[in-house]
């Protein structure tokens, strides 16, 4: 089970680092918060000419997405406190990026397909 949950973090660590480096090669200042998931703060913020965004990174190769409910609410709890846009930034061959309030709620968490995601169609073009 360790292993398991080590490969599912260094894949998502990769997806930030991804992220992160199209982010600066399009002009963006970009910071990478440590220890992002054990206490609810997004993954990535970044900032270029008055645009401010953050995102929580999620690299899911299925075709639903799906969040714990403290997550994507303590997500829009520091939008509303910061005054930052806050995106979810899924991974799926292709980025899509989310706000929490497009995620539809369930009984546990939050959860968007991949189907709507592409239909909501804000993709790595749309930073640019």
């Amino acid at each position: 089970m360790k292993n398991f949950v080590k490969l599912k973090y260094s894949k998502g660590s990769r997806a930030e680092r991804e992220l992160l480096k199209f982010l600066e090669s399009n002009d963006y200042v970009v910071a990478r918060i440590a220890g992002s998931g054990k206490n609810n703060n997004p993954d990535l913020l970044a900032f270029r000419q008055g645009m401010q965004f953050a995102f929580e990174c999620k690299n899911w190769d299925n075709d639903y997405l799906h969040l714990k409910k403290e997550q994507v609410e303590s997500l829009l709890h520091w939008q509303n406190v910061s005054g930052i846009s806050t995106y979810i930034a899924w991974k799926h061959k292709d980025w899509y990026f989310l706000h929490p309030k497009e995620l539809e709620e369930t009984e546990k968490g939050y959860t968007i397909s991949i189907k709507k995601a592409m239909m909501i169609n804000r993709k790595l073009d749309w930073l640019v």
